[in-house]
């Protein structure tokens, strides 16, 4: 899990620093790290659901053993162990999906301040969608080439939005491939944490019957004093 939470947090960051990039080089450089840290995001949550799965295939093995039946105390207990670190990866899991959604967010803006910061005009929303589907910004900086400055920072700026819409799309299909490794983990989990609800709840039933059964013993036991008791006192009374 620490590896996880180490390769996330050096995902947001490596997020954080692409959004002040204006050089194509230095985007390509950003990329290169996100996608080594989804690479290995993949690793680590792969290798976590293998041991929990590993896990899971003891705790139906140890079942067989006399005294470890589905139920018992010794079954609930192997179960509840793995409990915190699903907790966890599910936590993960969370944070994961905000970043994925804040990446795509973020996007929008940074593309929006660098063509205000070139053209000097505020595009719209339809001029960015469209910018964002087709990664042809040429278009939208045509009236910005002013002088050869000028054609150098458009230049610039074309290649710098040309390689962030890369380097997004390539991160978004990564990411997607694996929320679905997050989802199969959220599906264990809950598969997990059910079927802990559902013996819990067995367990406590079994109580209450075996608390009913001996009230009912209690009372029956208490019944038959006081009949045997009344029966001795009218013997006696009448000899």
């Amino acid at each position: 899990m620490e590896q996880l939470t180490k390769h996330l947090k050096k995902l947001q960051e490596a997020n954080e620093e692409s959004k002040s990039v204006t050089k194509a080089s230095a985007m390509r450089t950003i990329k290169k790290r996100m996608d080594r840290e989804i690479s290995d995001v993949g690793k680590a949550v792969c290798a976590i659901k293998m041991k929990l799965e590993e896990v899971d295939r003891e705790n139906v093995e140890n079942r067989k053993k006399p005294g470890c039946e589905k139920g018992t105390a010794v079954d609930r207990s192997r179960i509840s162990m793995t409990i915190p670190l699903k907790k966890k990866l599910k936590d993960s899991m969370n944070d994961f999906q905000k970043l994925r959604q804040s990446i795509q967010n973020e996007y929008r803006e940074v593309i929006k301040k660098r063509v205000f910061t070139v053209t000097g005009t505020a595009p719209t929303e339809e001029m960015i969608d469209e910018l964002i589907e087709t990664g042809d910004s040429e278009k939208i900086f045509q009236k910005a080439i002013v002088g050869e400055n000028g054609r150098e920072q458009v230049i610039d700026a074309v290649e710098e939005i040309q390689e962030r819409n890369d380097a997004i799309r390539e991160i978004e299909k990564k990411m997607l491939e694996l929320q679905q490794v997050f989802v199969d983990m959220e599906i264990l989990i809950k598969a997990q944490g059910e079927l802990l609800d559902n013996i819990e709840s067995q367990v406590a039933i079994a109580i209450n019957h075996i608390e009913n059964g001996v009230d009912a013993l209690e009372t029956t036991k208490s019944m038959e004093n006081k009949s045997r008791n009344r029966e001795e006192y009218n013997a006696n009374t009448s000899g």
